[in-house]
């Protein structure tokens, strides 16, 4: 069976909270684009976000 790419993701069992900053500030945003920086299937998460029009966090390594 094939992993969704959510299965995939480098944040998977990190604390959600790091991807809904107070602002877009490098110094509030870092740590989650940090670690969307790394993350194999960043562009399906990207492409999710988009497709949902999700509004808030950061998803693929770009915020709203």
């Amino acid at each position: 069976m094939k992993q969704s790419w959510r299965q995939q993701a480098a944040c998977r069992g990190l604390d959600p909270a790091i991807f809904y900053p107070a602002s877009d500030d490098d110094d509030d945003s870092g740590v989650a684009r940090d670690v969307c920086a790394v993350c194999t299937v960043r562009e399906a998460c990207l492409e999710y976000a988009l497709a949902v029009r999700e509004k808030q966090g950061i998803w693929g390594g770009a915020s709203e």
